[in-house]
């Protein structure tokens, strides 16, 4: 019989798939009895809660640290919203997300990228991530957010401590929370000086303009919150899902060949490398009205977990989806979610990894992984590089 616990060695420092296959044909509706919490890992399942927004609810949690070892406090993040507040805040800034505003950014990524590859070239290595796409990531979430992106690496530093765990400790630490402390002050201190400086394009302007349904603004908390999740969602996610492509295509190196004959195969690469390798274990919901799903009925107060990288490796879904294949072109996957709260930085993160990857394969077509000396994050959250470096010739 199928064992779950989201902190187990067995999730957090080994592979989690054979695990989340087992409650998918064992177990698709697992009830974590330490917990009073439902864990759903097929995808029909996951996608249809997702969308879900009558009998499930966000407002009071979305992660492990939220709902299950509640060390942190809910804030009101726009993941952390349901409707009508939600679809009003979401749409006051959805602009700046939309594929036509986030092309202008192109240009921009695209130096940093070419600086970054030019400036390793000479060392004949690179760490994927530090040395380039956490660099862009975190350009990019600064620029959108308005915030100095010279101070990217302060964030990257936070953002780091934020997800570092301890052996020993179930989920976010004390460190952690000290971290999302040190990033609340100084979101606080640049909203200060953009309240006593002039207005501009960018996210921090449009929270500032925004008025709730009350007609009252956003406080300094509420705005801080915000670009917590801009930040943090914008800098974390994709620098992992770059470097496992990365990765999967120096093991596939036919795959990897194709993308160099074929530049326009490269969307359908990093597509297939977001639900291959998505850093994102699960997010959670709680339930507000009785519902059910896989089978089992969940009651009201009861938090539900989605395990979205089980989705992702559904055989109802995907065939062979334990098959690296960037010739897939699945229809749906759930690297960016479902419903009212499906990731709003898509086309960031599309973007992103494109450009990388066409960059990466021009100048270094031919890289080597050291995976002996890559580094791995360990949460119960988010998995994925920290660190993997590559080789190549000068």
């Amino acid at each position: 019989m199928v064992e779950y616990n989201p902190f187990s060695d067995e999730i957090v420092k080994g592979d989690p798939l054979p695990i989340y296959k087992q409650l998918r044909d064992e177990a698709p509706a697992y009830y974590l009895e330490q917990y009073d919490t439902w864990v759903l890992s097929r995808f029909e399942d996951i996608w249809k809660a997702s969308g879900d927004m009558k009998h499930l609810t966000a407002a009071k949690g979305t992660t492990a640290a939220h709902l299950l070892t509640k060390v942190q406090p809910v804030t009101p993040m726009i993941n952390m919203m349901d409707a009508p507040d939600h679809t009003r805040l979401r749409s006051s800034f959805r602009k700046k997300f939309t594929a036509q505003e986030v092309a202008k950014l192109e240009p921009v990524i695209r130096k940093i990228a070419m600086d970054c590859l030019e400036d390793a070239r000479e060392r004949g290595e690179m760490d994927v991530l530090g040395d380039m796409s956490s660099q862009v990531a975190v350009t990019v979430a600064c620029m959108i957010s308005g915030l100095p992106p010279e101070d990217g690496p302060l964030l990257n530093e936070l953002v780091w401590r934020f997800f570092k765990r301890e052996e020993g400790h179930d989920g976010m630490t004390e460190g952690g929370l000290a971290a999302m402390g040190e990033m609340f002050a100084y979101f606080h201190e640049k909203i200060e000086e953009r309240r006593a400086g002039s207005a501009k394009d960018d996210v921090l302007q449009q929270l500032l303009e925004f008025e709730q349904s009350d007609g009252s603004r956003l406080d300094n908390d509420a705005l801080a919150s915000h670009l917590s999740m801009l930040i943090i969602g914008g800098s974390e996610t994709f620098p992992k899902t770059f470097a496992s492509l990365v990765r999967r295509l120096w093991e596939h190196p036919d795959q990897r060949q194709m993308c160099i004959d074929d530049p326009a195969l490269i969307p359908d690469a990093s597509n297939e490398g977001l639900r291959f390798d998505m850093p994102t274990q699960f997010l959670m919901r709680v339930v507000k009205s009785p519902v059910e799903f896989a089978g089992a009925k969940m009651t009201e107060e009861q938090p539900i977990m989605f395990l979205y990288h089980s989705g992702n490796h559904d055989e109802r879904e995907f065939n062979e989806p334990d098959r690296f294949d960037i010739l897939r072109r699945p229809s749906r996957i759930m690297s960016f979610g479902y419903g009212p709260h499906s990731c709003l930085g898509i086309n960031v993160a599309r973007l992103e990894a494109k450009v990388c990857l066409e960059e990466l394969l021009k100048a270094q077509p031919d890289y080597e992984v050291d995976l002996d000396r890559s580094e791995r994050l360990l949460t119960e959250f988010v998995q994925g590089y920290w660190k993997l470096p590559i080789t190549f010739q000068r």
